[in-house]
């Protein structure tokens, strides 16, 4: 219960900001109980009703959840503080991030011939030249690429869609284990998440199915390279999926293809398929730089048009700075000789730990992308246990939803040599566990 935090106010909005407060300080943490309602309203001196239009406002706004008997209590990535990962401890070998090698990553250099002046973009926010490069990327791929925009990262675009699309208590089908800051965000926008279970196929077309009737007014999938079980699509799973989703013209269908170019696998895009509500995602910050914070999108005229809108009501336009920068790597050879050789270590190097693991009788998982995901029976067992060892993996708990235990490995850094030592770590640490917890 919340005791160590005095909830104040007299009025609803009031009891709400000392809450918030409490949550942006840190004296209320993820998952830390409010108090029942008439109790609090008793404390305070208030009306009952008083204390559920405070709550029901944090509801709203993504602070707190109610889990029925279990009460109102802050919720794990309250919108207003934000989740980070934990301090990789000194001398431990970063496995956890999920970030590309730098080694791997294009030099940036801004675009020699700077904007002149201060003057608005509004009326052309998108350069042309990048506009036609956006299209003859997408294009090859299946990706219809008639509309097209961009944004300040997937984050940023999935976020703005789903805020102008859905209302605050709305259902979005989230990948289950799936990438947790789209889980994160979600909640934040007090929307209610339906997981969908997904295997190296991506999502499972029943849990889709069961998804949608249970209200789901928008699904966020990956096609490859899924974050953290490292799924793609087949032929086959596509077109099962199609065939669910046509049943629900008005769903719109997100397609985040956040590593593209170094997936290490074909996309088997839900795009073409004459979908009523629909957008493809890319972004490059995992082929050509972390600091880049732009993506493309393509999407029906509707998604467009709402996208779009929104965007001239706050930051305007992209960069054109940045729309340069990405423009001249995109077309520059070197870089595309670069982000060709990412694409081929990152599979060598997958495919290395997932070998490693099958021959010590260890499950794992990642048929595409730079991170595999290994089921488990107790994650902090096996984290803390790794951690002995000198590694540092990332606990599932963090992306799942309803599915069960399992760690990340992030491979991007971890060459072939060094994973017959990581699986050989892992494969004791798992004995150990056994051995206390028993078998």
């Amino acid at each position: 219960m919340a005791t160590q935090y005095g909830i104040r106010g007299t009025t609803a909005k009031g009891i709400a900001a000392s809450v918030e407060r409490g949550v942006a300080e840190g004296d209320l943490g993820p998952g830390v109980a409010l108090p029942p309602v008439r109790r609090l309203a008793d404390e305070l001196g208030v009306s009952p009703g008083t204390v559920a239009t405070a709550y029901k406002e944090l509801r709203r706004r993504g602070i707190v959840v109610t889990r029925g008997r279990g009460g109102t209590v802050v919720a794990a990535a309250p919108a207003v503080a934000s989740r980070r990962p934990p301090k990789v401890p000194d001398g431990l070998r970063d496995l956890a991030g999920g970030h590309p090698d730098p080694r791997l990553l294009p030099a940036l250099a801004p675009p020699t011939q700077l904007s002149p002046g201060a003057r608005s973009h509004r009326a052309s926010p998108r350069l042309e030249r990048l506009e036609d490069a956006v299209r003859d990327w997408l294009r090859p791929d299946g990706v219809p690429v008639e509309h097209v925009t961009f944004a300040h990262g997937a984050l940023d675009l999935i976020g703005r869609l789903l805020a102008v699309e859905l209302r605050p208590g709305d259902a979005v089908a989230m990948e289950d284990p799936g990438y947790h800051h789209l889980l994160d965000l979600v909640a934040a926008l007090g929307l209610r998440i339906v997981p969908v279970a997904v295997d190296d196929e991506g999502m499972r077309p029943e849990a889709l199915r069961g998804a949608l009737r249970a209200g789901a007014r928008a699904v966020v999938c990956s096609p490859r390279a899924q974050n953290p079980y490292g799924g793609r699509f087949s032929a086959a799973r596509r077109d099962a999926l199609v065939e669910v989703l046509r049943s629900e013209p008005d769903v719109l269908v997100v397609e985040n293809d956040h590593a593209s170019a170094i997936a290490g696998a074909p996309l088997r895009t839900l795009t073409s398929a004459g979908l009523g509500r629909w957008v493809h995602v890319r972004t490059v910050s995992k082929f050509l730089g972390t600091d880049l914070r732009w993506a493309a999108a393509a999407c029906d005229p509707v998604t467009l048009a709402r996208h779009d809108g929104r965007l001239l009501l706050t930051s305007g336009w992209v960069s054109h700075l940045l729309q340069a920068t990405v423009l001249g790597l995109l077309n520059d050879t070197t870089t595309r000789a670069l982000v060709a050789r990412a694409e081929e270590t990152y599979a060598e190097r997958r495919g290395a730990l997932l070998r490693e693991l099958g021959e010590r009788g260890i499950a794992a998982h990642g048929v595409s992308g730079m991170n595999l995901w290994v089921p488990v029976r107790d994650e902090s067992a096996v984290v803390n246990g790794l951690r002995s060892y000198g590694w540092w993996i990332a606990a599932g708990a963090r992306f799942r939803l309803s599915s069960e235990p399992g760690v990340r490995i992030s491979v991007a850094e971890l060459e072939p040599a060094d994973a017959a030592r990581l699986a050989s770590d892992f494969a004791s640490v798992l004995g150990e566990s056994e051995a206390t917890y028993g078998g």
